[in-house]
């Protein structure tokens, strides 16, 4: 029982639940809004999970509070987050469908190949640098288009197209890894 709570009272794990309690919070404000103020408390709860998201690595990494409950939560939590993000702004930026689109088949890939390896008894350890770049661009354009409901198209799209090549970006670099550890694992 000692070793339960340890693993799942950790600061970072707290962390991911956090962030997991925000997203119902963000939608229902978001979809409320009715004030640019309105958009100004989304904005900031975005901000505070990304922190968060930062943080719960940083101090799992850095205070020796990594889990096996914490390798689970906290992409959970990330995907949780992502998918409530590109899917609420693709009702106010048509160009957004196409990031959910391929956001739905880039974490479709990563979940499929994720079980496959599982099977085999590989995993893959922690995300790559373009994955983190991927999510670290991917809750910025995010956070601005929240900030600025009144942005118009041009500059909504031009965001939304970087977000889309660097997830496009991660998705190709994430093929060959698990290529690698598919190849390795026969």
């Amino acid at each position: 029982m000692k070793n339960l709570k340890r693993e799942v009272f950790t600061i970072p794990n707290i962390m991911g639940y956090f962030r997991i309690i925000l997203i119902p919070i963000f939608l229902y404000i978001y979809y409320n809004a009715t004030s640019v103020r309105d958009y100004y408390i989304v904005a900031g709860i975005v901000c505070v999970s990304g922190i968060t998201d930062f943080l719960d690595g940083y101090i799992a990494r850095n205070f020796n509070m990594i889990t096996e409950l914490g390798k689970f939560i906290d992409p959970l939590a990330d995907k949780l987050t992502q998918a409530a993000l590109v899917f609420s702004l693709a009702f106010r930026h048509k160009l957004m469908w196409y990031l959910v689109g391929l956001f739905i088949i880039k974490e479709g890939f990563m979940a499929i190949m994720g079980i496959i390896m599982l099977r085999k008894g590989k995993k893959l350890d922690g995300a790559k640098w373009f994955g983190k770049l991927c999510t670290a661009i991917l809750y910025i354009v995010m956070f601005i288009l929240i900030l600025f409901p009144r942005m118009n198209d041009t500059r909504a799209n031009f965001l939304i197209v970087v977000c889309g090549m660097f997830m496009l970006m991660s998705f190709i670099l994430y093929i060959p890894v698990f290529y690698k550890m598919y190849k390795s694992s026969k």
